[in-house]
């Protein structure tokens, strides 16, 4: 009897121990959020001067609910969720192209446009849903690391892609220089992956490369074999455009006068080839820099228009362009946007080029670039632009004069830069 007395004291014990322990373990986390006080401070609520008053109660009332109700208070981000609060507002525009860039996004755009950046020096895209390679750039360490045109990219840092945008992956791959990235890779033809891990380093993409060469051009150049050609073989200027960014006029300007000098020795050069595929744009002052550099002077580049009554502008040629009457074919795809269409659509509505590829973005609207300080920034779109005969591209991007397909199952072969070759030449 005693000892079971013993026991029963022993249970009893037990159970007030624990009621005890949760009562306090209760009252404790209840004391600690009451006493909660966010490490925020509302500097203004007060609107600036000159906008139109709004009410504004809503989105503090919400913001104090979160604060004082919200469970778990470590989630609580103010910075996170004032960043949401803005990009939503931005959003509720339903213009894709104004948007609000927190830090991190608008320094990568910035490292974008000075065509330098930390990463692994391959340039993406999607296909079927896949991120895939579209190719590495020479001497990247992408390429050093085996990474090839139409490598299919699942996971990043062991997280899979299923569902990423192309933005996502960017921004997951992209790191500071001397850090490892760790890709799972389907290399082409092949089923299963493969871990790689690549160093990032400092990348620096030149806006533009060219050259002039003899092609040596058969069966209406369905195939071109530059090593066969020779000196009496009708030859080729080329030019890849990339971006406009910020050296993008200083870079053109060193090329253009090698390659007007090897022309002008050269002999049997048939045209050129103006290379703006897979160009996102950038400055509009750069293109109308670089559509003056093939259209004769007081001829229209391209017009703007802000949506008030006769407050349009029209951008004209101002400089005398060094290739104003060689023949030009452009190419142009579904990757050529905004200032690559603005470059694209002058030429062919001045007459002095026909565009061959797929049909481009359709981009047809300018952006003010602003920081905000703290580093962020904004992008608002302030006009629309139109091409020389009054088109706008918005939605429709351009159609090109002759619609070929790149063929994606052999990246070695570009058909479309063939069919460019063949117009020139034959």
């Amino acid at each position: 009897m005693k000892n079971k007395n013993f026991k029963l004291q022993i249970i009893l014990i037990i159970l007030i121990s624990a009621l005890a322990g949760y009562f306090f373990g209760v009252n404790k986390i209840n004391y600690a959020w009451k006493n909660y006080k966010p490490h925020f401070q509302i500097v203004s609520k007060e609107p600036p001067s000159g906008v139109i008053a709004i009410d504004a109660t809503p989105f503090w009332t919400v913001w104090e609910k979160l604060q004082t109700n919200y469970y778990d208070k470590s989630k609580l981000d103010t910075q996170k969720m004032l960043n949401g609060a803005i990009s939503g507002m931005v959003q509720a525009v339903g213009d894709p192209f104004t948007m609000y860039l927190p830090p991190v996004q608008n320094n990568n755009f910035k490292q974008g446009l000075s065509g330098q950046f930390s990463g692994i020096g391959a340039e993406l895209g999607m296909k079927d849903k896949s991120i895939i390679v579209i190719a590495p750039l020479s001497g990247s360490p992408a390429e050093k690391a085996g990474i090839r045109s139409g490598d299919i990219i699942t996971a990043v840092d062991a997280q899979s892609t299923t569902g990423w945008s192309l933005t996502q992956t960017v921004e997951k791959i992209r790191g500071k220089r001397g850090t490892d990235v760790l890709l799972a890779i389907i290399h082409k033809g092949e089923t299963a992956a493969v871990d790689v891990k690549i160093t990032r380093d400092t990348i620096t993409v030149k806006s533009v490369v060219g050259w002039v060469k003899p092609v040596a051009c058969t069966d209406k150049c369905e195939t071109v074999d530059i090593s066969k050609a020779n000196a009496d073989s009708n030859q080729i200027a080329y030019i890849k455009l990339s971006q406009f960014g910020d050296n993008t006029n200083q870079e053109w300007s060193t090329l253009v006068y090698k390659l007007n000098s090897q022309i002008n020795t050269a002999k049997n050069v048939k045209g050129l080839i103006l290379d703006l595929r897979n160009n996102p744009g950038g400055y509009l002052t750069d293109a109308t820099f670089i559509a003056s550099e093939f259209i004769s002077q007081g001829l229209s580049i391209v017009s703007e228009e802000d949506g008030i009554p006769g407050n349009g502008k029209t951008f004209t040629v101002s400089k005398q362009g060094v290739f104003t009457k060689i023949p030009i074919i452009v190419l142009v795809n579904k990757g050529s946007a905004s200032a690559s269409e603005i470059v694209a659509g002058a030429l062919r509505d001045n007459g002095r080029a026909k565009l061959v590829g797929e049909t481009s973005f359709g981009k047809g609207t300018v952006q003010q670039a602003e920081d905000l300080g703290g580093g962020a920034g904004i992008h608002i779109t302030i006009a629309k632009w139109l091409t020389p005969k009054g088109t706008w591209v918005n939605g429709a991007g351009l159609t090109p004069d002759v619609s070929i397909n790149q063929n994606l199952k052999d990246p070695s072969e570009d058909t479309q830069l063939n069919k460019a070759i063949e117009m020139l030449v034959k």
